[in-house]
């Protein structure tokens, strides 16, 4: 997002009796993800959703939106692709910011691999932060795709680790 930009905001209503976050706040953490070059953040508060997202061509998309309502997604070129083959991909994104493994140690096989099928419970890499190992479950049920994160690589939170069939 250039400085001369200026966002836009989808479904920026609360629902009735919750607060909101102020504009300062999101302006606060649109110069977070600047400075930590973060491509997507997600917050919830009394009810009340945000999700900021770098879109295509360096253009910062924000939406935000009541939790019970779904943002309405962006589309990019490979989401419309994969719209016309059928073939709708899901992301597994990391919850944390840290350290991605994809085994649970060096000598171990990793947790998944291409073509492996996954469930809920799967659990699919290790993210460590601040000493601490923590699993990362898959959350949805499919055959992984895609690796998308590189092991022993820092990872930021919503970032994409993983992309299910």
């Amino acid at each position: 997002m250039t400085c001369c930009e200026k966002p836009r905001y989808l479904n920026a209503q609360p629902r009735s009796g919750t607060s909101t976050v102020e504009l300062k706040d999101i302006k606060a953490v649109i110069d977070l993800m600047r400075k930590n070059d973060l491509s997507v953040f997600e917050m919830e508060k009394d009810g009340f959703r945000l999700k900021l997202q770098k879109g295509a061509g360096e253009q910062t998309v924000f939406t935000s939106a009541p939790a019970a309502v779904a943002p309405a997604p962006a589309t990019t070129a490979a989401s419309t692709a994969e719209a016309a083959t059928g073939a709708a991909l899901k992301d597994i994104v990391s919850p944390m910011v840290g350290t991605f493994y994809r085994a649970g140690s060096p000598e171990s096989a990793p947790f998944v691999d291409v073509g492996k099928e996954v469930s809920e419970e799967t659990v699919v890499c290790i993210i460590e932060a601040m000493k601490v190992m923590n699993e990362i479950k898959a959350e949805t049920k499919g055959v992984i795709a895609e690796i998308v994160a590189e092991n022993g690589k820092p990872v930021q939170f919503g970032q994409v680790l993983f992309r299910v069939k």
